[in-house]
């Protein structure tokens, strides 16, 4: 069974102020906790050492390898959790969203997302880390 999900924003919560939206409404027959993921390869180095770009493209890369797992793919997602080391990188996170979200949703149903600032992550040279859910 896969699932059924329905990307919503209502009039009433406004127009959403980046590549995301206020609600999905999920009936599925599994849901899929995906940890946050870094940037990191395979053998678990660094990618993009003090590059936002990069390390927020191995984070979704990483992203679609998880999903990639379980047999899913980034139109299952339902749910995002994003986690920015520096305020001054959320212009680039919604640059980088806005620009490959097209193609990583390509009916322009973007999950929700919740946007947080923190003092750091597990390794200082880790600048962002994404945490999914998705649904089956």
């Amino acid at each position: 069974m896969s699932a059924k999900i329905a990307i919503e924003n209502p009039p009433a919560l406004g127009k959403p102020v980046g590549a995301y939206s206020h609600i999905a409404r999920v009936k599925a027959g599994e849901f899929v906790f995906i940890a946050g993921q870094v940037a990191t390869d395979a053998a678990g180095a660094i990618v993009g050492g003090g590059d936002f770009e990069a390390q927020c493209g191995q984070a979704f890369a990483n992203i679609g390898a998880a999903l990639a797992a379980v047999g899913a793919g980034f139109p299952d997602i339902v749910q995002f959790t994003t986690y920015l080391v520096h305020s001054q990188d959320i212009a680039k996170f919604a640059a980088f969203r806005a620009r490959e979200f097209p193609r990583l949703f390509a009916k322009g149903a973007y999950p929700p997302n919740t946007l947080l600032i923190v003092d750091r992550l597990v390794n200082e040279a880790f600048l962002i880390e994404i945490q999914a859910v998705a649904a089956l």
